[in-house]
């Protein structure tokens, strides 16, 4: 077993975890896409507000860690369920262990915390180019609804609107 199969855990949230999940997706976004510091701060104030918000019934977060730490994440945000649909945020898997069925797994807990919730539709915000997501998502029945070019976060992205209807 080499260290990138190592063991891990999912749990939910734990003190400090709201500084890793922020950590790991703004070194991941800034080293893979040249995003700057405004999504960083974007995310920090978004991911903050969610948790401090949190309803256990209505919202999820799943962590993925192993000795080396935080690997991946997740959430499922309620607050909205009833207009637009619940929707999936924040989720990644560390660059060097994707595609080792972490993400899929993620996924899986996140689409079934909506089905226990008795959520009818789950959506995600994304941009092109991140294929690896697509695919996930795609396999587990969201469908592109819609998507337009602008400029964000110190570049111009293709954001993507993606929808499961459960």
């Amino acid at each position: 077993m080499t260290r990138l199969d190592m063991p891990y855990s999912i749990t939910g949230y734990y003190p400090g975890v709201i500084g890793q999940i922020v950590e790991l997706h703004a070194v991941y976004y800034h080293r893979h896409w040249g995003l700057d510091v405004s999504f960083e701060i974007q995310m920090a104030r978004e991911l903050a507000s969610f948790i401090a918000g949190f309803e256990e019934k209505r919202d999820g977060v799943w962590v993925a860690s192993n000795q080396d730490g935080l690997i991946g994440c997740i959430a499922i945000d309620g607050r909205d369920a009833k207009k637009e649909g619940a929707r999936l945020r924040w989720f990644l898997i560390e660059a060097k262990r994707q595609g080792r069925g972490l993400g899929k797994r993620l996924i899986g807990l996140a689409i079934d915390h909506c089905r226990q919730a008795g959520y009818r539709q789950v959506c995600l915000w994304t941009f092109h180019g991140l294929d690896a997501a697509r695919s996930i998502y795609e396999r587990e029945g969201f469908s592109l609804a819609c998507e337009q070019e602008l400029p964000q976060w110190g570049r111009v992205i293709r954001e993507q609107k993606f929808v499961l209807v459960l």
